[in-house]
């Protein structure tokens, strides 16, 4: 029990007495917190499937081309569903057809089938994060000096004591720079001291130093171009795993039990520490905060998406071969499909409803991607009007097949009908999504708000920075106006 304030001055003695006199009486009635569950990943699935009365999911396919079981790679038969939900019909069958009636009608409506049954609600009440500058250092990235401040947003868990959340953030900004900067928040920890070239980052050898026939790495050269960049640690808000649900920002709010089924998943919990370290940067001022877009590749191209889509403050976005729950569309029949991301290994980044849509037995029969009421496209459309660039590698270079490049090009071109509605720029190709085509890879198209670059690297987005820097400068007017 916190300690009584007993500081209630003059006069109020014999009050202070009687509360101090009670406290251990209180305390005796307060019941105690229950312990967190402590689950195995199967055991936690077991549970969400045993709650949506779930009796058998269908068994995703291979990654490997050894296994019987290999995904499908042959795009002759990959659109096994080609007709996808209307991005613009409303629930009442008829079209929106201004951007009003978008804002309003539509975009809910999108964004409350995305809640329900793929990536879940955030809770109406999660508790505050109180922001705290635990160091700081100074360095050199390439020939940039730059200031950095390590972060530490402490989750109050005043509701819930068992569980301790501490979100954290490295924030590195460039000396040579008037005025507040933009920013780019990148998933991915980094320690204060790898941020400001000080340490050695893994894969990118000595402090300073530029892999062969590679470009620098991200924070070198957004700060060589005027930006902030900022690190955030996914994993210190919530596991990337099912064994953690009941634990981080998620079990945190359920007191440490198990999930609902249309509680939020692991991309969300991301994406809300991401909106919480744009709370942070819009009070920094040397943050320009109107300016700050999100970055992540993989998992974390799948949680900037989301972030970008459901956060209508983050300016800009480069999505990294974010894949199925990302960019690649669910119907499409080509690599990674939902039978995936509904097994051990990738359900708890989804709701617990997004079970259901891998079912081969239950007690409402069998379901599969056919039946979701929304699909990638609509995904992207959500962050309409602001920049969004869809990033692929090649998959002779590690970025797989897996990840469906061709779908989620098609799911890009799909998205630009809703650009063009609120007056953006889509890919300019005047395609229709069905029969649309990659362009050449290294070709980019990146006249719009809307773009699109499939780089000749692999499974990162690190070629791609040196198109993104000054697209994003130009689309966000990056020292004009300042």
């Amino acid at each position: 029990m916190a300690q009584l304030n007993t500081s209630l001055g003059p006069g109020s003695t014999l009050l202070a007495l009687l509360l101090t006199a009670a406290a251990p009486l209180l305390a005796q009635s307060a019941p105690p917190a229950t312990a967190a569950h402590e689950w195995t990943t199967a055991e936690d699935h077991q549970h969400m499937l045993a709650q949506l009365g779930i009796t058998q999911l269908r068994p995703g396919p291979s990654g490997k081309a050894t296994d019987p079981n290999f995904a499908n790679v042959d795009e002759a038969k990959a659109n096994r569903y080609p007709v996808w939900p209307q991005l613009l019909t409303l629930a009442t069958g008829t079209a929106a057809t201004t951007a009003e009636q978008w804002k309003q009608q539509r975009r809910p409506q999108i964004v409350e089938a995305f809640e329900r049954d793929i990536i879940g609600r955030i809770p109406a009440r999660v508790p505050a994060v109180q922001w705290s500058v635990t160091a700081t250092a100074d360095g050199k990235l390439g020939s940039v000096a730059v200031s950095g401040k390590q972060l530490v947003g402490h989750v109050d868990n005043s509701s819930y004591a068992a569980i301790d959340v501490n979100i954290e953030l490295t924030l590195v900004l460039p000396n040579n720079v008037k005025g507040p900067v933009p920013v780019m928040i990148i998933f991915g920890g980094r320690k204060l001291q790898q941020g400001v070239g000080n340490e050695a980052v893994p894969g990118f050898g000595p402090p300073g130093a530029t892999p062969v026939a590679s470009d620098p790495p991200a924070g070198e050269q957004l700060v060589a171009a005027g930006w902030g960049v900022a690190y955030l640690n996914p994993v210190s808000v919530q596991a990337d795993n099912g064994a953690g649900l009941t634990k981080g920002i998620i079990g945190l709010v359920n007191k440490g039990q198990p999930r609902q089924p249309q509680d939020w998943g692991a991309l969300r919990a991301w994406s809300w520490a991401a909106a919480r370290a744009l709370d942070y940067l819009a009070t920094d001022q040397a943050v320009d905060g109107k300016r700050v877009g999100i970055d992540g590749v993989s998992r974390y191209g799948k949680a900037a998406l989301v972030t970008m889509a459901f956060e209508p403050r983050f300016a800009v976005a480069l999505i990294g071969s974010s894949g199925e729950g990302g960019a690649s569309p669910y119907r499409r029949d080509f690599g990674e499909m939902v039978e995936n991301l509904t097994a051990m290994g990738e359900y708890h980044w989804m709701a617990g409803n997004f079970l259901k849509y891998g079912t081969a037995a239950s007690s409402f029969g069998s379901m599969d991607a056919s039946q979701l009421p929304i699909d990638s496209h609509m995904l992207i459309a959500l962050c309409a009007p602001r920049p969004t660039f869809i990033s692929y590698g090649v998959p002779e270079q590690g970025d797989a097949l897996w990840l469906d490049q061709q779908g989620s090009y098609m799911a890009t071109v799909a998205a630009g009908q809703v650009f063009r509605l609120l007056g953006a720029k889509d890919l300019g190709t005047n395609e229709n999504y069905q029969t649309a085509r990659m362009p050449a890879v290294n070709h980019g198209l990146l006249e719009g708000e809307l773009a699109w670059r499939q780089h000749d690297g692999g499974h990162t987005d690190g070629p791609n920075w040196k198109y993104f820097i000054p697209w994003a400068a130009r689309e966000l007017k990056v020292g004009v106006g300042r």
